[in-house]
């Protein structure tokens, strides 16, 4: 077998370790690959172990890929920071966007998908540790965008993604994640039926399984450190 087949062998049997460990439904944690910087081959190893969501940073990296595999059927989604004059494309060439962090990026998204293709899944990212380096949306306008997500016509709100201040320690790493998992359970009990719980990466993605995600976005672990 090749190591990356081998790779997604062994974290889908630790994530559904994991989820025994921390009371999770059985399967209740899905598996996005992330695959910036990596190669078609590399993805294409992972294709044919079965692997079939990815996620990409990079619009103009992703664009190729999405383009040699049009034949394959891969749902792609859209992770990165979002920039204004990328929306048309992002709409056009994915199934998800995770990414989602103000009105005008939603409004363009809606107005940019195409008819002939079913709504576009978003998250809204949010800064959960108020970092300023960090993208994502504050804490307090996260209800408003969501109210306006779920009024756009093409969009289908799912849930909430974040990226949290690493941490090293993993009772530290679930503090982060228990802010989302906070806010996204508010957010069910005002009515807005979210089902993606976007966070985790290589290096914490466990922390975020005993936090209730529902997708962790993983690459290095699964085809290796980048160059």
């Amino acid at each position: 077998m090749s190591s990356i087949k081998n790779n997604l062998s062994d974290l889908y049997n630790r994530i559904r370790e994991c989820e025994k460990k921390f009371n999770r439904k059985s399967s209740s944690v899905s598996l996005l690959a992330v695959t910036k910087q990596q190669s078609t081959d590399a993805i294409a190893e992972a294709i044919n172990a079965g692997q079939q969501a990815f996620g990409e940073n990079y619009l103009q990296e992703a664009l190729p890929k999405i383009a040699f595999f049009s034949e394959k059927n891969i749902e792609w989604h859209f992770i990165g920071p979002i920039q204004s004059n990328k929306t048309k494309k992002i709409a056009e060439n994915f199934s998800w966007v995770h990414s989602l962090t103000s009105l005008k990026v939603a409004k363009r998204l809606n107005d940019q998908r195409p008819s002939h293709l079913p709504p576009l899944n978003v998250c809204i990212e949010v800064n959960v540790s108020d970092e300023t380096t960090k993208v994502g949306a504050d804490l307090n306008d996260i209800t408003a965008l969501a109210e306006y997500c779920m009024s756009m016509p093409k969009l289908k709100l799912r849930g909430l993604m974040a990226i949290p201040m690493a941490k090293n320690i993993f009772s530290e790493q679930r503090a982060e994640f228990h802010k989302l998992t906070v806010l996204y359970k508010n957010l069910n009990e005002k009515g807005f039926m979210l089902d993606t719980l976007s966070m985790g990466m290589s290096d914490d993605w466990e922390a975020a399984v005993a936090e209730e995600a529902t997708m962790v976005r993983i690459g290095s672990a699964i085809f290796g450190k980048r160059n």
